[in-house]
């Protein structure tokens, strides 16, 4: 999804994402874009199989070089994990180990509460793409972190991984509205132009025969008034809906517009 805005600073920091054993550039270039979308930029390699740097990661990352230019390589998981007090291990299967297993959205949270303002630094380990983490990674982390998925069909690229957990990172910090409209410039109609509007369109309603039932009319102004309130007009666009009601009702009951003498032709 294209919309990158150059203008505006990245967010930056969060928990590290840590590679063991990374196998095509091309799969730590997409991690890198994956996890600049999500506002984390500590990438660090274990022994990437095509060496450091790469120009395959380069042109994958599609312009998230400051993660690829800030990501550090070592040659033991333990190095990559030195610094950090919580670390997640990332894999679908069961390593028969006493763990505790959460979601990338439990994980999350937790990385928040243990790390805000406190300075301490959390990561999360990803495997080989085609075998995942060795046994012996897993058990250098604190919790296993799934994601939980088809049972029938978990398998993920590298890339799909680093972004579901990320976002979960993500959003857990940010305000974003879970539902919310654009307006450009343009203001919310207030109640009294709103209610300006449904006096005028009902005033030509009635011009018009259109409440024929003065029993049901009552009702039929409070459908119509809640429609109307339901659209959640701008004020530009109450004032467009006013010019299409006097556009409209400038038509007499014979069909002639507004202003039109008998006998004219149309």
């Amino acid at each position: 999804m294209a919309g990158t805005d150059s203008t505006r600073a990245p967010v930056t920091g969060g928990p590290a994402i840590i590679l063991v054993d990374p196998q095509l550039g091309e799969n730590i270039g997409t991690t890198a874009r994956a996890m600049l979308n999500c506002g984390l930029t500590d990438l660090r390699l274990v022994r990437p199989r095509d060496g450091w740097p790469n120009a395959h990661a380069q042109r994958a990352a599609s312009g998230a070089d400051i993660v690829l230019e800030g990501a550090r390589l070592y040659d033991r998981t333990e190095d990559a994990i030195a610094d950090l007090s919580r670390v997640y291990a990332t894999t679908a299967r069961h390593r028969y180990m006493t763990k505790t297993v959460v979601t990338p959205r439990e994980a999350a949270l937790e990385m928040r509460r243990v790390g805000d303002g406190t300075g301490v630094r959390c990561g999360v380990l990803f495997g080989r793409e085609r075998t995942g983490l060795e046994n012996d990674d897993v058990a250098l982390a604190d919790a296993i972190l799934t994601v939980p998925l088809n049972p029938g069909f978990t398998s993920l690229n590298l890339a799909q991984a680093v972004l579901l957990i990320g976002y979960e990172w993500f959003t857990s910090g940010d305000a974003t509205p879970p539902r919310y409209r654009t307006d450009g410039d343009q203001p919310p109609a207030t109640k009294e132009e709103l209610i300006n509007l449904f006096e005028h369109l009902e005033r030509e309603l009635d011009e018009a025969d259109f409440f024929r039932a003065a029993d049901k009319r009552p009702s039929m102004v409070r459908s119509i008034r809640n429609l109307l309130q339901r659209t959640a007009p701008t004020a530009q666009e109450v004032r467009t809906l006013h010019g299409i009601v006097t556009a409209l009702s400038g038509r007499r009951k014979d069909g002639r517009p507004r202003g039109r003498k008998a006998g004219e032709a149309s």
